[in-house]
């Protein structure tokens, strides 16, 4: 699958120029995956710091770029071959400020808005502005987020393999769920799955929540520390994502261990009820974000439910897993043909169960089309 990233330049140029922006820089972010396609390394729990690691990103001017400046280290063992790119490495004994100076430079700046990566490094920001003392500084999201909002086909076709990975993982997964079996194990099954299956990475850490009364008088948000045993009697709802060529999915089921009582049943069908009026209200241009949430909403309220439903129905996603806009009261975007959103309605009952599905949708003229498929019926693990 092909993305035009000298249309992308284009649109981020005609972006700046609207917004009279003169200069953006891009640390290592989805956003500058989404421009230029240098991809994002896999997360680590510590910083990897190299000698003057904070000029590491991509400048980008009305005519000028993407100059992108790396340190010695990142361009070798990181960077890889990028055909068509300016890079200018940075040897480990050089100076990062003088590297700077010299590529900023190259752009004809008139002092006017130089917007930056909203999540680059402080020190990155605070040396740009010592050498940029005119200039005004801005975040870079206000450039990219109208431009990311609204996926193309090729970008759609991505999440739709994002999220068959999922559903191939949560089919070998299941074949792992057993009483005895630990919460860890079933964690790192998922991980191992969604790499196996071709994932660059997971797309948020991989989650469990599990409310078990013999031992826990609340939620358990299990991200990979317990060793406690898959007990009978209890939902485990899964939460896990698969990141591919930059895009997410986003995917949730619960299974029940043992015989489900009939008020599980209960609040399981209606989270499928309210799932389905949320994708069914996803019409471009008809409806908002908050009319989507009102729509699931509605369902578990009126059965009595309501103040299990905790959190806003979903959230944009595409090359970040969460991204605006999202399915709550108080956002009145309203929906377009091609943005896409997470559809996950939940109820939690603190001293018995969690109930949760999730899926992301596109949406289309006549409601949402789903990028995964896995069963939506219960599952029941004797």
């Amino acid at each position: 699958m092909t993305i035009n990233y000298t249309d992308r330049l284009a649109r981020t140029r005609a972006k700046m120029q609207e917004l009279g922006i003169e200069l953006v820089y891009l640390s290592p972010s989805s956003n500058l995956e989404w421009l230029t396609g240098i991809p994002r390394e896999r997360p680590g729990y510590t910083n990897v710091m190299y000698p003057g690691g904070w000029l590491m990103g991509a400048f980008v001017g009305l005519d000028k770029g993407p100059i992108l400046a790396v340190p010695r280290m990142f361009a070798e063992f990181d960077l890889g071959t990028l055909p068509g790119m300016d890079v200018r490495v940075l040897p480990d004994q050089g100076d990062p400020v003088a590297l700077a100076r010299e590529v900023l430079g190259e752009f004809k700046l008139q002092g006017q808005k130089v917007a930056v990566e909203d999540r680059a490094w402080s020190v990155a920001t605070l040396n740009l502005q010592a050498l940029l003392p005119d200039a005004e500084f801005t975040t870079a999201w206000q450039v990219f987020q109208p431009l990311r909002m609204v996926k193309d086909e090729t970008e759609i076709a991505l999440m739709r393999r994002a999220g068959e990975l999922v559903d191939l993982a949560m089919t070998e997964v299941l074949k792992k769920l057993r009483v005895g079996v630990s919460e860890l194990e079933i964690l790192t099954e998922i991980d191992y799955q969604l790499l196996r299956l071709g994932a660059r990475a997971t797309s948020f850490p991989t989650s469990l929540y599990i409310i078990n009364p013999k031992r826990d008088s609340a939620m358990v948000h299990d991200k990979g520390t317990s060793t406690h045993p898959i007990e009978p009697g209890i939902a485990v709802p899964f939460d896990f994502g698969a990141v591919y060529e930059g895009y997410c999915s986003d995917f949730g089921r619960t299974v029940w261990i043992g015989e489900p009582p009939a008020e599980y049943l209960r609040t399981h069908e209606l989270v499928m009820q309210a799932q389905a009026a949320g994708a069914a209200a996803m019409k471009a241009g008809q409806v908002t974000a908050a009319q989507v949430d009102a729509a699931a909403r509605r369902i578990i309220a009126e059965a009595g439910y309501g103040s299990g439903f905790r959190h806003r129905l979903g959230h944009g996603i595409g090359m970040d897993v969460h991204e605006p806009p999202f399915l709550t009261h108080f956002d009145h975007t309203v929906l377009q043909n091609g943005m896409t959103f997470t559809d996950e309605p939940s109820i939690v009952l603190d001293d018995r169960w969690m109930v949760r599905v999730e899926d992301v949708f596109v949406v289309r003229a006549g409601g949402g089309e789903a990028l995964s498929h896995y069963s939506r019926e219960l599952m029941v693990v004797s």
